[in-house]
């Protein structure tokens, strides 16, 4: 079996195990074992294949790790709109109980509401910026 050969079905297992990982590592690796084929189709030798297989996944990494980390960190999941849709959405509140909570009707159910730190409890329309277990920790809109 030509060397070629052997790096194409090395990067097909790759991006397979890659599929059942959820990861993005193993593509970026299997980039690596293309180039090494194209390599071998171009007749380099096994050294040379071995290189470049290592320069170009590991290379790949190396610049999806730097961008990554030039990206700003997600929201944390409690207060990212993109992971609880209750997020942004407005509330009325009638009235806070003495303890600082208050209980509202909201999407069919009841809810829990406190104000979220240093505001001051007053009814009227809220708008959630963050959902803690059971409670909406909302702001005065």
């Amino acid at each position: 079996m030509a060397n070629s050969t052997i790096w194409w079905l090395i990067a097909g297992a790759a991006i397979v195990l890659e599929l059942l990982s959820g990861t993005v590592y193993l593509l970026l690796l299997a980039t690596g074992f293309a180039a090494a084929a194209i390599a071998a189709h171009l007749g380099a030798g096994t050294v040379s294949q071995l290189v470049v297989a290592a320069v170009v996944g590991v290379g790949a990494v190396l610049v999806w790790y730097a961008v990554q980390r030039r990206r700003p960190a997600a929201a944390p999941t409690a207060s990212n709109r993109d992971v609880n849709l209750d997020i942004g959405e407005i509330i009325h509140v009638e009235a806070w109980n003495p303890d600082g909570t208050a209980t509202v009707r909201y999407r069919g159910a009841q809810w829990t509401v406190i104000p979220r730190a240093g505001q001051v409890p007053t009814t009227g329309e809220h708008r959630v910026v963050e959902v803690v277990g059971s409670r909406l920790v909302v702001d005065k809109t």
